[in-house]
């Protein structure tokens, strides 16, 4: 007689069945990318057409389904997290991983700390570009964060020469890669499957229209990273670095929140970043005290259209701000 061994199903999914939507979103994305650089036809308006949906896509991808898979990747077998890893590289024109270390390991230990020593610790801050102890004006803390941008993506093609390994000149990257000489070299790995799957991706566009890639990618690529520095700009303006509990903005409309899959819950998101998106509700829930006793800011409207709230606007404006 055989015995048979109990034996549990293995997980598909790290954390939720859910995060299936998310996957669908990205796939679409890709596939919609490739269709747009085949089927885009000559002439200003379908090709600025085409530009525009490139641009709302990409936005989307890193302020909502990116974001979301670096802090919680969605599969349990990290072989098929590190394949998704390298779509969305393709999806938002730069590594995964790179994102993964600049965001969860700097941007989420720092929460847009003001300068010390002249600069801020945090590379994304919206203090790091002013020429006070302030937020810098939005149109320069935009023309800097492009110009960093610009500077990475020029990193990433230059990279092809060593097969799109970090060089030792990528002193950022390789001080925010793990100490772990294993998960070091995997970190490190990740970026250089990353890069390549990005650049394979953008010669394939070329391939099907250069014109199409010059005149609608690019652009694209330009406008999605402004704007998504238009919604990280706003998810902090007006907010306390130094309160745990006021060191970021967040927004509860309803719709926004169900098309976003909770992104407008920030502040919440900052108390616990590893909490996954189905339950950020939970958090605003269990620390509602403490946030409603911060004086945190509230924001009527989306951070990506955060200059529509005006009264934060006028708030925080250096003419209204008391002299430190």
């Amino acid at each position: 007689m055989v015995n048979v061994v109990d034996r549990k199903p293995r997980r598909f999914w790290r954390n939720s069945p859910a995060d299936a939507i998310l996957l669908g979103i990205c796939v679409v994305q890709f596939a919609g990318t490739i269709a747009l650089a085949a089927l885009t036809p000559a002439g200003l308006l379908p090709r600025l057409a085409s530009a525009i949906l490139v641009a709302v896509m990409m936005t989307y991808s890193l302020i909502v389904v990116t974001h979301l898979f670096v802090h919680q990747p969605w599969f349990a077998d990290d072989r098929l997290n590190s394949v998704m890893s390298m779509v969305s590289s393709a999806n938002i024109a730069q590594s995964v991983q790179a994102y993964h270390l600049s965001h969860v390991r700097n941007h989420h230990r720092y929460n847009n700390d003001r300068k010390r020593d002249g600069t801020t610790a945090d590379l994304s801050s919206t203090f790091r570009y002013s020429q006070d102890d302030e937020h810098a004006p939005l149109l320069r803390y935009l023309a800097f964060s492009l110009v960093a941008s610009i500077q990475d993506y020029a990193i990433t093609v230059a990279s092809l020469v060593r097969l799109g390994g970090v060089g030792p000149g990528e002193a950022t990257l390789r001080d925010l890669a793990a100490r772990h000489p294993a998960r070091r070299a995997a970190e490190l790995g990740q970026i250089r499957w990353d890069r390549l799957a990005q650049l394979a991706f953008t010669a394939l566009l070329a391939v099907l229209s250069w014109q199409w890639v010059l005149m609608c990618y690019l652009p694209a690529v330009a406008v999605a990273l402004t704007l998504v520095n238009v919604q990280n700009y706003y998810r902090h303006f007006g907010a306390e670095p130094d309160s745990r509990y006021a060191n970021s903005v967040s927004h509860y409309g309803r719709l926004y929140n169900r098309l976003t899959f909770n992104d407008g819950y920030h502040q919440e998101h900052h108390l616990r970043p590893t909490t996954h998106w189905s339950r950020l509700p939970e958090v605003a829930e269990r620390y509602q005290e403490q946030l409603d006793e911060a004086g945190r800011v509230v924001s009527p409207v989306p951070a990506v259209v955060g200059f529509l709230d005006i009264g934060r606007s006028a708030e925080h404006s250096p003419a209204t701000l008391p002299a430190r």
